[in-house]
């Protein structure tokens, strides 16, 4: 697959905070540095809160070369229009399951278009899952960092260990890093234990969850994670 040296995760949308100043909303956005090349991971619920974030962290959506949406669902496909009104010029990655008037839309801003069924090369040492589940079809992004995979999630409607064990299946490497929405608000403890549990036998080395992930799961991530948790929301940085 290649590797990706230094990819710099920044979030710029979510429901946490992290960095004082900033605004939360409900949704997940990610900005990905990559050397020359930047890709945003989902765009939030809300243009306006997604643009002051990016402004105050210095993040200008002229640069974006890639956007990668992992689900149709408008807290991760709201703030989507704006960027295209000030960066016509990327492509977007979406699920093929998307309805055809989405596509049509992308076309009249005259934006790139990928539509993505099965996994694929985004870039050198980047994928896509491709689409997985059923009910709510999603994409998740591997980067192949030299330190393992870095896997970012939009919302995990497929089940979170569903899609790590695809991750390990389709690079056959370890997981260095899971960032994003790991879809376990409101599940209770012997079922957020037992995903924890296979987090661990998966061999995953750090966890970021934030957005739909629910309070008692970051917690009890945080519990057995120690200093491989890390505290994610708008503003944070993490660096691989």
């Amino acid at each position: 697959m290649g590797n990706v040296e230094n990819p710099i995760l920044t979030t710029v949308y979510d429901n946490y905070m992290h960095e004082p100043g900033l605004r939360t909303g409900l949704g997940f956005s990610c900005w990905i540095e990559l050397g020359e090349e930047t890709i945003l991971f989902d765009t939030g619920g809300d243009f306006g809160i997604l643009l002051g974030n990016m402004e105050k962290l210095g993040k200008n959506p002229e640069k974006i070369n890639k956007i990668v949406l992992s689900h149709i669902h408008g807290d991760h496909t709201g703030g989507l229009e704006g960027i295209l009104r000030i960066n016509p010029k990327v492509t977007v990655y979406f699920p093929s399951s998307f309805p055809d008037e989405f596509n049509e839309n992308l076309k009249s801003y005259g934006a790139g278009i990928r539509e993505i069924s099965q996994e694929t090369k985004i870039e050198k040492g980047v994928w896509t899952t491709g689409e997985l589940g059923t009910w709510i079809k999603e994409q998740s992004l591997i980067i192949n960092s030299p330190k393992g995979s870095v896997v970012i999630t939009g919302c995990a409607h497929p089940g979170i260990v569903n899609i790590l064990r695809e991750v390990k299946r389709l690079t056959g490497r370890e997981i260095y890093l899971v960032l994003g929405g790991f879809h376990l608000e409101g599940a209770g403890d012997s079922d957020l234990r037992e995903i924890i549990n296979s987090f661990r036998e998966i061999g995953v080395k750090k966890v970021a969850p934030c957005h739909c992930s629910g309070e008692r799961a970051r917690e009890l991530f945080r519990e057995e994670y120690g200093n491989d948790f890390i505290d994610n929301g708008v503003g944070n940085v993490t660096g691989t």
